[in-house]
């Protein structure tokens, strides 16, 4: 009798466990369920400016709110950021489809070098230059800009004609190694992509 108590009590204080257990684990994902999502963060080109030097049409922008936390994470521990600049110059008229008269691709990489502890930003613009900084910040400065960009002749556009530039950025896409993508695949900085910011101007 006493042998059947105890395996009684022993299948009751089981299944209190269980119950327990998940319990536990409801009030933990409620937490999830419950909390408010992030605030999500918004990539955008910004200050894009179009002027002409002597012989060229000439661009500028500066992305903005490029950079996490995350990102800064990863890049010191040796993998590369890669930022890609899409540039598309279009002639306009009334009533007349948009005519596209050149398009560019601007890639911009940066990489923390840890055996000499600097940061390293390479322009394909400059014929793929690489500047070296100290500063996180100043390296985070020029991988951000379209800095003086020769988009097109002056030679090719045609006077009093209008034209617009249309800019987007693709941040970060493919820089972590394949093995890495399951170990780290909740990473919110992942593929970003910007809108595309257009202006306008009369040559």
């Amino acid at each position: 009798m006493d042998e059947a108590i105890f395996y009684i009590q022993l299948i009751m204080s089981s299944n209190t466990l269980i119950i327990l257990s998940l319990f536990s684990l409801l009030t933990f994902l409620s937490t999830f369920i419950n909390a408010e999502p992030a605030p999500e963060r918004i990539v955008t080109v910004e200050e894009l400016t179009a002027t002409t030097s002597a012989k060229h049409l000439i661009l500028f922008a500066t992305l903005k709110n490029s950079f996490t936390s995350e990102m800064i994470e990863i890049l010191d521990s040796g993998i590369p950021l890669h930022f890609t600049f899409y540039i598309e110059l279009y002639k306009i008229a009334e009533n007349v489809p948009d005519e596209q008269v050149t398009a560019l691709i601007l890639k911009h990489t940066m990489i923390f070098d840890t055996l000499k502890e600097n940061y390293k930003v390479t322009l394909e613009e400059e014929n793929n230059k690489t500047h070296s900084f100290q500063s996180l910040l100043e390296a985070q400065k020029i991988i951000n800009e379209i800095n003086g960009i020769e988009v097109i002749e002056l030679s090719q556009l045609i006077p009093d004609n209008l034209y617009k530039i249309k800019i987007r950025a693709e941040l970060y896409r493919k820089t972590l190694p394949m093995s890495l993508h399951n170990i780290l695949p909740f990473f919110s900085w992942w593929d970003v992509k910007t809108g595309w910011h257009t202006i306008e101007f009369k040559y």
